[in-house]
C-alpha cells in the first residue's frame, strides 16, 4: 500500500505541475490540473508496475491473459485513488492548494472500449486478478474512437464519434519497441525441406501492432498488472512514396487509411461486406499481435516451448478472440517446429473459453471465400483441425451425418467461431447457472455429450470497489459501522448485514443515504435535460443496451398503460414514479432505435401533461456509460431486469443494483434466478413466463400475439396507441413496433408476460408505501450481494480453469 503524507503529495504535485506545463498551479487549466494529476499518481505506480513484473518473472508465474474484445473501464482515476487508499490525502492536500479532487474526477473521460456487460464484466475482471494477487493481463484494442456517443436529438438516437481521446490519456504508455507484424491476404508457399512441410506467407500486407499499456492497479496491496492495448500503424516502410511523387495521391494513402481502419471504432457496421471484412481483421490483428507477443516474453524469460502451457493460460471472452486457438497453432507448428500433436495438445490445455450468449446472432461465423482469402494460413489451419475433428466424430457417429454436420467447425460455406473456441480449449464455461444448462442441454447440447467434462459454470460478479466503495461511500460507511471493514477485503461478510434488516435505526439510515443519491441524480437531470424529478418518488430505473430480448418495450407500453389509467382517473392513489431509461442501440439495429424513440415520445408526452405532472415522469439518459452508471445505480429504488426468460446469459446490472440496495424487478433469466435464491422470494418481484413454459413455445409453438392482445382490453388499447396518432402526428412512426408485436407474433412474448408485469408492479406500490419493509428487503438485498463479487468469480476462474496462484493475496 502506498504510503504518502498530505505534505509530500503537495510538493510532489507542484514540482509535477511545474514540469509539465512551466506555470503556477493558480495559472493553469482545470484540464491542466487533471493531467498533472494522472501523471503523477501514474508515476507513484510504475515502482509497484515493474516491481510486480519483476516477481511474476522471478518466481516464473503462470500468466493469465484475457482476450476481449471489449474492456469498458469508465474513469481511471478514482478508482486507482481508491484502490491505493490515499484518495482522502490527495483530496485534502489538493483542497490546500484550491483545487477540487472531484471536479478533476469529473474531466475524466470514460475510456471508449467497450459497450456493454461483456466489457463491463473484462473491467471488472481485470480489477479483481489484481486484488487478489492473480498475474493477469488484458489483451485488446486500443480504439481511436468508441463504439459511438449517444445524442438524442428530437427524440432520436444520433451517432456521433465517441473521441475518448482527443485530450490524450494520461494512464497508457506506448511501447514502441514491443511492436509486432500482423499478416493479412497474400499467399502461402508450401515447400517440401528435408520431408518436411514448411509454410511460408507471401506477398501480404504487413501491419505493425503498437502496444499501449496500462496499469490495473489491485486493492491495497502494492500488485499492478497489466492492459495491453493494441493500435494498428502502418509499417514505416510500406509508405508509396513513388506514387505520392507521381501525384497518385489515393493510392500512397490507401495503405495507411486500410490500416489504421483497424483500430479506428469498436464494433463496425457489419450488415454489409466491407464492415464485415473489417470486424474479422480486428479480431486477428489483437488476437495474433497478443500471442506472438505472449510467446516471445516466454521465450525472454527462459521459457521451454514445450513446456509454455505449464506457464501460460489464455481466456476467451466470447468469441470474437477464438482465432487465439489456429494462430498460437501457426506460431507452434511454423515458427517453433512443434509437431502437430504436440502443438494441439499445448494449445487446448492453454486455451479457455466463456460462452456469453445463446443468440445466433451473437455465435460468430464467417464466410469461407473471406476468411480465405483474408487470412490464407489460419484458414489451412482451421481446415485441418476440423477434417481431424470430424474424423472423430465419424469414429463415435459412424452415419449420423447431420450430427457431424451440425457439430462442424466448417460447414455450409461459413467458419463457424463457438465450434472452433469449444473444440480448440479445455474449458467451456457458461456466466449463470440456468445460462450453463441451456448451453449444455438446449444450444450445445451435442457438444456438452461430446465434451461432457470441458462444460462448466462460473457465474459472473462485480467489482464491489467501484460499485460500492467508490459509487456509494455514504453506504460502505453504513456497512463499515454496523459490521466491520472486513467486507472491503472479503466481501462474503456482507451477509452479516443481515442481521441489521429489522433495526429501525439502519433503516432509517439506508432510506436517508437513498433520498440523498436521488438528490443527487435529480440534479443531474435537471442540469443536463431540464426535467425535475421528485426524489420522494419511486427510482424505476431500466438502464442496459437496447434490444428487443431485453424488453425495454414491455417496461414503455407499462407506462403507457398507466399513463391511459391516470387519464381516466386523475385521483388514482399510486405512488409517484419517476422512469429513468439508459442505453445505446446499435447504429443499425432499426427495432431498437424506434424503442428509443418510442420512450422519448411518451416522455416527450407524459411530462408535459398538467394531469399526471405529479405522478409520473419519464426520462431518457442519453450516452449511458459507467460514469454515469456510477450515479445512477445508487440513486435507484427499483431495477428493472425483465429480459425474455432463457435470452439473458447473467446480468451484472442486477448484481451492482442490488449491492445498492435496489429491489428487482425480475423474469427468472440469467443471474436473477441466482439472486432470487440468495435473498428468497419475499424481496425480489419475480414475474413472466418460466424456463420451462418459453423452452415449450419455441419448441411446439402456440403462442399467438393476437389472442393474447385481444382479450386484453388494456393491451389492445396501449398497442392501438401505437399506431393511432397518440404519440406522434405520425401514425405509421412506430408501426414497425406495432408490427413486430402483433403481425410477427411477439418472439420474446412481450404481450404475454404484460398482464404479470403489471400485477407485480402493483406489490411495488403497496409495499414502497411501507418504508420500513421496503428498507428491510433492501437489506436483505445488499447483505446478499457479496457473493456476486467478481473476487469470487475469479477465484473460481482461477482455481478451476487457469490454474493460477493466488501469491500475493490480500488476507
Amino acid at each position: 500500500m502506498l504510503q504518502i503524507d498530505k505534505n509530500s503529495f503537495k510538493k510532489d504535485y507542484k514540482k509535477k505541475f511545474l514540469e509539465m506545463h512551466g506555470t503556477d498551479i493558480a495559472l493553469g487549466s482545470e484540464q491542466r490540473k487533471y493531467e498533472t494529476l494522472g501523471v503523477l499518481i501514474r508515476d507513484y505506480v510504475a515502482g509497484m508496475w515493474l516491481d510486480t513484473t519483476k516477481k511474476y518473472n522471478i518466481n516464473k508465474d503462470k500468466q493469465v491473459y484475457y482476450f476481449s474484445m471489449e474492456f469498458l473501464l469508465g474513469r481511471l482515476l478514482g478508482n486507482t485513488l481508491l484502490n491505493l487508499g490515499i484518495r482522502e490525502v490527495c483530496k485534502e492536500a489538493l483542497a490546500e492548494l484550491d483545487v477540487d479532487l472531484e471536479k478533476l474526477e469529473d474531466l475524466e473521460q470514460d475510456q471508449g472500449l467497450g459497450n456493454g456487460g461483456l466489457g463491463r464484466l473484462a473491467a471488472c475482471f481485470l480489477d479483481s486478478m489484481a486484488s487478489l494477487g492473480i498475474p493477469g493481463n488484458g489483451c485488446g484494442i486500443r480504439y481511436k474512437y468508441g463504439f459511438f456517443e449517444q445524442k438524442i436529438i428530437d427524440g432520436y438516437q444520433v451517432e456521433t464519434p465517441d473521441n475518448w481521446l482527443r485530450n490524450g490519456n494520461v494512464w497508457e504508455i506506448r511501447k514502441s519497441d514491443k511492436g509486432e507484424i500482423v499478416k493479412f491476404g497474400g499467399e502461402i508457399k508450401v515447400e517440401d525441406v528435408g520431408g518436411k512441410l514448411v509454410f511460408n506467407h507471401i506477398n501480404y500486407e504487413p501491419v505493425l501492432a503498437v502496444p499501449y499499456d496500462t496499469p490495473v492497479v489491485g486493492f491495497e496491496n502494492d500488485v499492478v498488472n497489466t492492459l495491453r492495448l493494441w493500435s494498428a500503424e502502418p509499417v514505416a516502410n510500406e509508405f508509396d512514396y513513388s506514387s505520392f511523387s507521381r501525384g497518385d495521391f489515393l493510392k500512397a494513402i490507401e495503405y495507411k487509411n486500410s490500416v489504421e481502419a483497424i483500430s479506428q471504432v469498436l464494433y463496425p457496421d457489419d450488415s454489409f461486406y466491407e464492415g464485415k471484412k473489417l470486424r474479422l481483421k480486428q479480431q486477428y490483428f489483437f488476437v495474433s499481435a497478443g500471442v506472438q507477443s505472449i510467446i516471445r516474453h516466454y521465450k525472454a524469460n527462459g521459457g521451454d516451448i514445450k513446456k509454455i502451457d505449464e506457464r501460460i493460460a489464455i481466456h476467451i471472452n466470447d468469441t470474437h478472440p477464438t482465432l487465439v486457438i489456429p494462430e498460437l497453432m501457426r506460431i507452434l507448428l511454423d515458427e517453433e517446429g512443434l509437431s502437430w500433436q504436440d502443438a494441439w495438445r499445448i494449445t487446448k490445455n492453454i486455451c479457455a473459453y466463456t460462452n456469453h450468449t445463446i443468440l445466433a446472432e451473437a455465435l460468430e461465423k464467417w464466410p469461407v471465400d473471406m476468411f480465405r482469402s483474408l487470412l490464407p494460413r489460419i484458414f489451412m489451419i482451421i481446415e485441418e483441425i476440423n477434417e481431424r475433428f470430424c474424423a472423430d466424430l465419424w469414429n463415435k457417429y459412424t452415419g449420423q451425418w447431420d450430427k457431424i454436420h451440425r457439430m462442424s467447425i466448417i460447414a455450409d460455406d461459413y467458419v463457424k467461431m463457438a465450434h472452433l473456441a469449444i473444440v480448440g480449449s479445455h474449458s467451456i464455461n457458461g456466466v449463470a447457472k440456468l445460462h450453463t444448462e441451456i448451453l449444455k442441454k438446449q444450444e450445445m447440447s451435442d457438444f456438452y455429450y461430446y465434451y461432457p467434462r470441458k462444460f462448466n459454470n462460473k457465474t459472473n460478479g462485480i467489482t464491489h470497489r467501484r460499485w460500492l466503495l467508490k459509487s456509494n461511500p455514504k453506504l460502505t460507511e453504513l456497512l463499515k459501522d454496523t459490521i466491520g471493514p472486513s467486507f472491503i477485503k472479503h466481501p462474503i461478510d456482507m451477509e452479516d448485514f443481515e442481521a441489521f434488516k429489522d433495526d429501525r435505526a439502519v433503516q432509517e439510515s439506508l432510506y436517508k443515504i437513498k433520498r440523498e443519491n436521488k438528490e443527487k441524480l435529480a440534479d443531474i437531470i435537471y442540469k443536463n435535460q431540464g426535467i425535475e424529478v421528485n426524489p420522494d418518488s419511486i427510482f424505476d430505473v431500466h438502464v442496459k443496451r437496447f434490444h428487443a430480448y431485453k424488453r425495454q418495450s414491455l417496461n414503455i407500453l407499462r407506462i403507457m398503460n398507466l399513463y391511459n389509467e391516470l387519464l381516466e382517473n386523475p385521483n388514482k392513489d399510486i405512488v409517484p414514479r419517476t422512469f429513468i431509461f439508459a442505453g445505446k442501440s446499435a447504429p443499425g439495429y432499426y427495432l431498437a432505435k424506434k424503442t428509443i424513440e418510442l420512450i422519448n415520445a411518451v416522455a416527450d408526452k407524459v411530462n408535459n401533461d398538467p394531469l399526471v405532472k405529479d405522478k409520473i415522469k419519464v426520462v431518457f439518459m442519453e450516452n449511458y456509460r459507467v460514469s454515469l452508471a456510477e450515479s445512477i445505480i445508487p440513486a435507484t429504488d427499483l431495477s428493472e431486469q425483465i429480459s425474455t426468460t432463457t435470452k439473458e446469459a447473467s446480468g451484472t446490472s442486477n448484481m451492482k443494483f442490488m449491492m445498492n440496495g435496489a429491489l428487482t424487478m425480475a423474469t427468472l433469466d440469467g443471474a436473477n434466478v441466482e439472486i432470487r435464491d440468495e435473498v428468497g422470494d419475499d424481496n425480489i418481484f419475480i414475474f413472466g413466463l418460466t424456463e420451462r413454459e418459453v423452452l415449450d413455445y419455441y419448441k411446439h409453438g402456440g403462442y399467438n400475439a393476437w389472442e393474447v392482445c385481444n382479450s386484453d382490453l388494456r393491451l389492445k388499447k396501449v398497442t392501438n396507441d401505437l399506431i393511432n396518432g397518440r404519440y406522434s402526428s405520425d401514425k405509421d412512426k412506430f408501426r414497425s413496433l406495432y408490427e413486430h408485436l402483433l403481425t410477427y407474433n411477439d418472439e420474446f412474448f412481450v404481450l404475454k408476460d404484460f398482464d404479470s408485469y403489471l400485477k407485480a408492479q402493483e406489490k411495488v406500490d403497496v409495499i414502497y408505501k411501507n418504508m420500513h419493509q421496503w428498507q428491510k428487503m433492501a437489506a436483505v438485498n445488499i447483505a446478499h450481494s457479496g457473493i456476486f463479487s467478481s473476487d469470487r468469480t475469479i477465484t473460481e476462474y482461477a482455481t478451476g480453469i487457469w490454474g493460477s496462484g493466488f501469491l500475493y493475496k490480500n488476507l
